[in-house]
């Protein structure tokens, strides 16, 4: 059974020996908290490819479930991004854990 705060683990994983999980996100105590795993891709414009994927994948979520078109989440997001890439909300800390 899957915990209930725990999002459903792709069924591509369970037929892939050499899957891997790259990153979770949390909210907890209102705030995000993040595991990721740091040293996977030399050049880091790799994590911008895969940040780009996933709002690929959230603007389809969108479209799936409200009907939005998928450009204009898209949109949205890369506006919400610039406000914070220029005006961050928080500072992330912590360190790389073994």
């Amino acid at each position: 059974m899957v915990d209930r705060n725990e999002l459903q683990i792709p069924a591509a994983v369970d037929t892939d020996s050499n899957s891997f999980e790259l990153l979770r996100v949390w909210v907890a105590n209102k705030g995000q908290h993040v595991s990721l795993r740091a040293g996977v891709w030399q050049d880091p414009a790799s994590w911008g490819i895969m940040l780009c994927d996933l709002i690929h994948h959230i603007a389809n979520s969108y479209h799936q479930e409200q009907g939005t078109d998928t450009a204009a989440v898209v949109r949205r997001i890369i506006e919400g991004i610039n406000v914070e890439i220029n005006c961050p909300t928080d500072k992330p800390s912590g360190q790389i854990v073994e």
